[in-house]
């Protein structure tokens, strides 16, 4: 008999209400209805999970035409007839392999909702998913995010909460940058495509049995990234929009804007595009096809993301972080042991070719020795720890050095200062570090960038994975526990702004550090605690954050003067 997963896995497959790219669906007899102020919309009941779904709901006018680039605009009208809500919406263009499967289109900016049926009149958590992708690829409606399993480990625990996803523009059709697209005050508009839909979440969340004041937007990568950003934009104004956070693998410092590639880059579309010799070059583009667009932004090579703009983000974001301008609300993030093997460099076989590496990653001849002297080509301390032997030289004879600096460079070192400022500005935070390697990741790449995700939506079926790459194939039981544990976690801070309500076996995970503690910079006085996630024969541990301590404070004083951020 199929289990009731597998059941599920079988209806998305072949239900047309579940289905990308099919016609609307014929109703439910009985299906759920809610009533918002743009009219009522019909969802679909999963009796299985006995959860009501409610999927592709607009949010946004459709960044379409002379909307094309600019600042999302809220849905004014008021639709005639029931909308129906039962089927994944296109996801938006984006530009990578996570789109491989999904249909895609401009119109694109909407939300997903998953809510526990059985709990009328009671005004229930919500948590807001924001998906990653670096910005330029992924979606809403990607099967890996699938909310049915965290929400049903929140009934299971006692604390319901609804699951909710959005879509956001990708790449240059969100993050596009310019001389033109500044005077204008178009940029980020990706990001404002989120931060639109928190205001959606506001105004129409309650009708879905959801609490406006109990939002807790969660995200991994790029999405831990922009949770991190809405806690500073517009200099950390609260507009309670949001009363938690969860940041897996990203953080709030971002590279400061480089105008120079910026315009030339803008100029190499405009030109692709048959755009620069025209008055008004932010119209031209607005006003052609989607091909001739596309064929421009794939010829200019360049990734596009959120920047700087003094306005959404400040000029500093880590200026923002050390001064306390942030939304100041319950903060969880965490990163994963290796994710240098997904951000650190291949083929670094001596000292010269390590600084090489490090003048490439913005340092300066100045301050490249002080990150040579606290990573030290010491393969013991090296990431990741699994790896025992030394690889060859098409990975490099100081593959664990290189991995160790680029790890902390992206993930690592923004995690543990974000920890540090909130706890000396007396805000609740906590921090985790995943330890646990799925299938089939080898021990030489480790515990590595994105493997937590399945975990925390205990996906432990694989749903949207390739049949080659199911993370919890040929794995033991402790992987499936540890599954349920992270989610019912996840959802337990979701709901109560706390990760220990989880009616489930684990050691109690400690608020990262009470007060001010340590130096926020050096860490002199004292570092926060950490939750240990694994799955191996010892179990989840609580550790102190003091892993690499000496190179991180390094690269956390190098934030503002080395790399502008």
């Amino acid at each position: 008999m199929p289990s009731l997963r597998q059941t599920l896995i079988s209806a998305l497959s072949v239900l047309p209400p579940l289905a990308l790219g099919t016609p609307h669906a014929v109703r439910q007899a009985g299906a759920p209805t809610v009533t918002i102020q743009n009219g009522t919309i019909a969802g679909v009941h999963n009796s299985n999970y006995n959860q009501d779904f409610f999927l592709g709901i607009p949010y946004a006018q459709p960044p379409l035409g002379d909307l094309r680039f600019r600042e999302p605009q809220p849905l004014k009208d008021v639709w005639s007839g029931m909308l129906e809500a039962t089927k994944y919406y296109p996801e938006c263009y984006g530009y990578g392999y996570d789109q491989i499967g999904y249909e895609q289109s401009e119109d694109c900016l909407v939300v997903n909702i998953v809510r526990p049926s059985g709990f009328d009149g009671q005004a229930l958590p919500i948590g807001a998913w924001i998906h990653g992708g670096g910005f330029y690829m992924g979606g809403a409606s990607d099967l890996r995010y699938n909310l049915s399993f965290i929400v049903e480990n929140s009934v299971k625990i006692g604390h319901p909460v609804i699951g909710l996803s959005m879509a956001y523009r990708l790449g240059p059709w969100g993050f596009l940058n310019g001389q033109e697209i500044q005077s204008e005050g178009s940029t980020n508009v990706g990001m404002k495509d989120q931060r639109l839909a928190l205001h959606w979440i506001q105004e129409n969340i309650a009708a879905f049995g959801g609490d406006p004041a109990k939002v807790t937007i969660f995200g991994e990568s790029a999405g831990a990234t922009a949770v991190g950003l809405h806690a500073i934009a517009y200099g950390g104004k609260d507009e309670g929009l949001f009363s938690g956070i969860i940041g897996q693998s990203g953080n709030p410092m971002v590279a400061a804007y480089n105008a120079t590639t910026g315009q030339r880059t803008f100029d190499n579309i405009t030109d692709i595009a048959g755009c620069s010799n025209e008055d008004d070059k932010l119209s031209c583009l607005r006003g052609k096809d989607f091909d001739t667009l596309n064929t421009a932004f794939n010829r200019t090579g360049i990734r596009f993301s959120p920047a700087p703009d003094g306005d959404f983000i400040p000029n500093s974001t880590y200026g923002a972080v050390i001064n306390g301008d942030f939304v100041k609300v319950p903060y969880m993030i965490g990163a994963n042991s290796d994710e240098g093997t997904s951000f650190g460099p291949v083929g670094i076989n001596n000292d010269s070719d390590f600084r090489r590496y490090l003048l490439r990653s913005g340092l300066t001849e100045d301050s490249a020795p002080i990150i040579e002297a606290t990573y030290p080509d010491i393969p013991a301390i090296g990431i990741p720890t699994t790896l025992t032997y030394t690889l060859n030289s098409s990975y490099g004879y100081q593959y664990k050095r290189g991995n160790a600096f680029g790890g902390d460079l992206s993930m690592h070192a923004g995690r543990r200062l974000t920890n540090q400022q909130y706890a000396n500005y007396n805000v609740t935070t906590y921090s985790y570090r995943f330890n646990t390697i799925p299938y089939p990741l080898p021990n030489f790449i480790g515990v590595a960038h994105f493997q937590e995700v399945a975990f925390v939506f205990d996906n432990t079926d694989g749903l949207g994975y390739a049949a080659n790459a199911k993370p919890f194939t040929d794995v033991p039981e402790s992987y499936f526990y540890l599954a349920q544990l992270m989610s019912s976690m996840w959802a337990s801070f979701i709901a109560t702004g706390d990760p220990n309500n989880h009616m489930m076996t684990a050691p109690h995970w400690p608020v990262y550090m009470n007060g001010p503690g340590g130096d926020p910079v050096t860490g002199a006085g004292g570092y926060g605690k950490n939750m240990v996630l694994q799955a191996n024969d010892t179990g989840s541990y609580v550790e102190d954050d003091t892993y690499r301590a000496t190179g991180i404070a390094a690269l956390n004083q190098m934030w503002g003067t080395v790399f502008g951020r």
